[in-house]
């Protein structure tokens, strides 16, 4: 058996390479094919991406759009990792931001307390405006897809509502945008010699630490997965599935309301009628492409960060402006696609593995450990 083991244990480890190495081939071939049907040199504009992409002030620039498509692909992940869909997050982040901005413009205390009331005005407002679909969810059993997207058209309309001259937004020019924040209550920077890095990308670390110890080594988490797995099984264990579903929702929607703390603490300092949107379903794509991994979601940031990045220079390259949109897509794709097929070759072999081991054992020709054997076999 301890032949077994170490025998599926390698397996595993050459699982976890192959499957991001397949996904990276196949986007990578498939792309090429696109390329090369439109008739674009994709060697070229690979050469074109790395130079541009190892520039300081790109790198910076990076690790910046980063900031917020973890945080929304953490707050994704919450949700996926029980089965919950969460589609919500581009409303949830919004309404977070947004009052959050009018309650930090509307306040004058010192920064050290000012920040953490935005953050935490922030948190509450997503984990509201999610909490709605939980609630639906756990005691109506609505779909959670459904009043997400719904919840979406609704907290577009309220912000529009709202955000307008004499009710609590103010007039700039041609920008209408809530009262500015305080210098004082704006975040940390960290100086480069090109440009600052957001020092919120503390926050994304502390969310993604979180977000690792949470559901990988609490209670909480092995419940949630336990939901995730079967609902029957779960509720035969204990395991109240209406409050973890609540719960988890609650959370995912707080962490949602984290993604619009970068621009508003680090860059704009108001929320306006130019306050990035979409970032939301940006962070779905993201959660699939880093399989919900705390590390793998980090990763896949940076990579569409310096897809997004890159992208601006194929264009005066000559490049068609939607290559990069088709690069992202067929990159989920295959990541989807090779994770999958991965995952059942891989079930396929170990049970092939196993009964190999059984049937070996039992007509008596197989290794023997010394778990398995006798103590006066062993001692003799």
């Amino acid at each position: 058996m301890t032949t077994l083991l170490k025998r599926v244990d390698r397996e595993k480890l050459v699982l976890a390479l192959a499957a991001p190495l397949l996904a990276v081939v196949t986007a990578l071939a498939i792309t090429s094919a696109v390329m090369g049907l439109t008739g674009d040199n994709p060697f070229r504009a690979y050469q074109v991406m790395v130079d541009f992409g190892s520039k300081s002030d790109s790198q910076v620039w990076i690790i910046n759009k980063a900031i917020p498509y973890y945080l929304s692909a953490v707050a994704v992940a919450v949700g996926f990792r029980m089965n919950l869909f969460n589609i919500g997050v581009d409303g949830q982040y919004r309404v977070a931001a947004f009052f959050a901005a009018v309650v930090g413009g509307a306040l004058t205390l010192p920064g050290f307390v000012q920040i953490p009331v935005i953050i935490l005005v922030a948190m509450a407002c997503g984990a509201i405006w999610s909490g709605i679909a939980g609630y639906l969810k756990a005691t109506r059993g609505v779909s959670e897809v459904i009043t997400t997207i719904m919840l979406n058209f609704i907290a577009g309309s309220l912000i529009s509502y709202f955000l307008q001259e004499g009710r609590l937004a103010e007039r700039d020019e041609n920008i209408i945008h809530t009262p500015d924040i305080p210098d004082s209550s704006h975040f940390f920077e960290f100086s480069t010699q090109v440009q600052p890095i957001h020092g919120t990308v503390v926050i994304a670390v502390l969310a993604g630490i979180a977000y690792w110890f949470l559901l990988g080594r609490t209670r909480f988490g092995f419940d949630l997965r336990a939901v995730g797995r079967s609902q029957p099984a779960a509720e035969a264990s204990g395991v109240s599935v209406t409050r973890t579903v609540i719960t988890a929702m609650l959370l995912s929607g707080a962490v949602a309301g984290l993604v619009g703390m970068p621009t508003l603490l680090n860059e704009s300092g108001n929320y306006g009628n130019d306050f990035p949107e979409g970032i939301g379903f940006t962070g779905i794509a993201i959660a699939l492409l880093g399989r919900n991994h705390a590390v793998g979601m980090g990763l896949a940031a940076l990579l569409w960060g310096f897809l997004e990045r890159t992208g601006t220079q194929l264009e005066f390259e000559g490049y068609p402006q939607e290559i990069v949109g088709v690069m992202q897509g067929i990159i989920v794709l295959s990541v989807v696609v090779a994770y999958e097929l991965v995952r059942r070759w891989g079930l396929r072999r170990q049970q092939r593995l196993v009964g190999e081991e059984l049937a070996a054992r039992a007509a008596g020709t197989g290794p023997r450990s010394t778990d398995d054997q006798d103590p006066a076999e062993v001692s003799a």
